[in-house]
């Protein structure tokens, strides 16, 4: 019996040995680089000699590391404690997170909140809830893993429509006529690309075919927007249902959420197993959280340096030749299309010894052929900052043959 565990041991550590091998050799293997120090504009990063300019954290308000919000994490650690070691529906539900949820619920103009140890667990507790056997979820291609993840928990029917394609999401809708309850389901921005969603066009056929309406806006809510509502601020629309998270430009912390009508987020609540069976989120988390609300909600101004900025690079790495995907030249994820996994992992690290701190993006997280290096601007950022990343640009580009 021994003998045979330790045979099955052997040939599985080889199995991940090879995948390891197939992986390396596809250029696509993942290194962590480590960061010494706060999450910010500038990091220390271990190998690097100085301080390097960081261009790829979802950072994009620059309030991971606001002292507002440290001050407020930390005041509600010593008020509240670390942690809850329950569920929310046992003992582990406090005031400040009750106050989060209405906040977020003020944020969006809905009228409930129901908060996720992350909008991962968001999007893998609400789909399975909101539709069964006789309903149909109708997908953008492109959505986000996690988004796909918890379409596959539900039992409604499954279609996607090709990403942005307005007249196949009609197809769809046509064909799934006859289901209870038709749900489409789409990013607010897609995160690899930096392409918007049509929300406005996607409401209107909603309306028409009388289907109910889910957006995840994890790389909107906040600084998408005049007034960092969104999507539907940004371009138009009336979803029915958000999930975003507090893990990007609302702090940087950990933690998602649903929020719309209150019908469902009560529902959500006896039924949504993320949520039935995770810990509470961090009291730290939750207060640093309600701060970063309360700063959106007195003060705009963010958003105004954000575009400045996003604007700027646009501009001048197209004049240098660059390509910079997205459709919708204000939103900060400017991926910058090289195509070659390898070439992309290069100039990333090239870029790292010119003190920019990009990753390069490549199969499985984006098609073949089609990698790229994600650059992402924060209203932090300086125009001195953005000077030198375009200028880092101009410099390995042509060191790598790329313009």
């Amino acid at each position: 019996m021994r003998r045979c565990f330790s045979t099955a041991t052997n040939y599985f550590e080889i199995h991940l040995k090879n995948e390891l091998a197939g992986i390396k050799n596809a250029g696509t293997f993942k290194n962590e680089r480590v960061i010494q120090g706060k999450q910010g504009v500038l990091v220390k990063v271990t190998g690097s000699d100085k301080p390097v300019i960081n261009f790829c954290a979802n950072n994009y308000l620059g309030l991971s590391s606001h002292p507002e919000v440290i001050a407020a994490g930390q005041k509600a650690l010593e008020t509240h404690g670390a942690g809850l070691s329950s569920v929310r529906f046992i003992c582990g539900t406090q005031d400040i997170h009750k106050e989060l949820e209405q906040k977020i619920a003020k944020f969006h103009g809905t009228e409930d909140t129901i908060l996720y140890a992350a909008c991962f667990d968001a999007n893998g507790g609400i789909f399975e809830v909101m539709t069964g056997e006789q309903d149909t979820i109708i997908s953008d291609e492109l959505n986000h893993a996690s988004i796909i993840d918890g379409i596959r928990l539900s039992k409604a029917k499954r279609l996607r429509y090709k990403h942005l394609d307005l007249d196949d999401l009609e197809t769809k809708l046509k064909e799934s006529k006859e289901s209870r309850f038709r749900l489409i389901v789409t990013d607010g921005v897609f995160s690899m690309d930096g392409d918007v969603a049509p929300l406005a066009d996607i409401s209107s056929l909603a309306e028409q075919y009388d289907t109910l309406l889910f957006i995840d806006e994890c790389h909107a809510t906040g600084f998408f927007g005049k007034t960092g509502r969104g999507t539907a601020e940004a371009v138009g629309g009336n979803p029915h249902v958000i999930n975003s998270t507090l893990g990007k430009a609302l702090g940087g912390s950990m933690g998602g959420y649903t929020t719309g009508p209150k019908p469902l987020i009560d529902l959500l609540r006896q039924r949504s197993r993320p949520y039935l069976f995770s810990n509470s989120l961090a009291p730290s988390i939750v207060g640093s959280s309600i701060k970063v609300f309360d700063l959106l909600m007195n003060d705009s101004s963010f958003i105004g340096s954000l575009q400045t900025n996003v604007a700027h690079f646009r501009k001048s790495m197209a004049a240098n030749g660059f390509t910079i995907l997205g459709n919708d030249p204000t939103h900060p994820i400017c991926p910058v299309l090289l195509g070659d996994a390898k070439l992309a992992a290069t100039m990333a690290d090239e870029l790292l010894k010119l003190g920019i701190y990009v990753i390069g993006f490549s199969f499985p997280v984006v098609p073949k052929g089609k990698a790229r290096i994600r650059v992402q601007i924060s209203a932090a950022h300086s125009k001195e900052h953005i000077d030198q990343l375009i200028d880092a640009f101009a410099k390995v580009g042509k060191k790598l043959n790329v313009v």
